[in-house]
């Protein structure tokens, strides 16, 4: 099994990836778990404001690798993976499922977001910013979409929901668990366990493109992580970043 990161609680910064990236491009290389109370400029994908209450958990994972980047993107399903397994320990098994490709949801509600950030380490290969966002105590109000925290879901025997010190050190420990799987076995095992607690797979499903806006089924996960999306025509299309809208949202309403 590779090093066991380090874990690092700070009180306050601007995000938990801007502090990964500092320190990577001073020729860090992790693994290092950087973990803030509070977040001034916390952000979610495509740029979005990720709304950082005190009492929830904003972790970034600094590793570094020599994967391709498109193999290194892979992490994002081991951590939303790691993530899900965090969520159980405290919130019943059932409720908990993963939305394409990284939100991790309790009934329906978005719980936890991701986000991956990567670039050339001065050492060779990739660094590696793997941002997670996890709603322990507070769910956010006005987001855009739905969204809930763990204490409001809490297993019969658990009293209350986590601290940020209890959460990082489960976190970090599933989080290993699942790395190593990635690292020996490949990516196959990570794709199965994910599409195991995914939903909305088999359903109509729109994704935002940035440029375009294409519509079908879902039929699946690629075997490099794409979502499978059959068109109307019967041609599929690999959907590999987007925003992604699945059954009943399929209209682009929030999902």
């Amino acid at each position: 099994m590779a090093q066991a990161p380090s874990i690092l609680i700070l009180e306050d910064v601007d995000s938990t990836n801007a502090e990964a990236r500092r320190r990577a491009e001073a020729d860090q290389t992790g693994p290092l778990w950087i973990v803030a109370r509070r977040q001034g400029e916390g952000r979610g994908r495509r740029g979005r404001e990720w709304v950082s209450e005190t009492g929830n958990l904003y972790a970034t994972l600094l590793t570094t690798t020599h994967k391709a980047p498109a193999e290194a993107a892979q992490i994002t399903f081991v951590a939303a993976l790691a993530v899900a397994d965090l969520i159980c320990t405290f919130v019943p098994a059932p409720l908990i499922t993963i939305k394409w490709p990284n939100d991790v949801m309790i009934e329906a509600d978005k719980a936890a977001g991701i986000l991956v950030e990567s670039g050339a380490h001065e050492t060779g290969g990739l660094w590696l910013a793997v941002g997670i966002g996890v709603n322990l105590a507070h769910a956010p109000s006005g987001a855009e979409r739905p969204a809930t925290a763990i204490g409001g879901h809490l297993k019969g025997e658990v009293r209350a929901a986590p601290t940020v010190a209890e959460a990082i050190e489960v976190l970090a420990r599933h989080f290993a668990i699942w790395m190593d799987r990635w690292d020996t076995l490949g990516f196959e095992p990570i794709r199965d366990a994910w599409v195991a607690r995914s939903r909305g797979l088999d359903q109509a499903c729109t994704a935002r493109l940035g440029h375009e806006t294409v519509s079908g089924i879902a039929d699946g996960v690629a075997a490099d992580g794409s979502l499978r999306l059959k068109l109307a025509d019967g041609s599929m299309r690999l959907i590999s970043a987007g925003d992604v809208f699945f059954g009943a949202d399929a209209t682009g309403k929030a999902a």
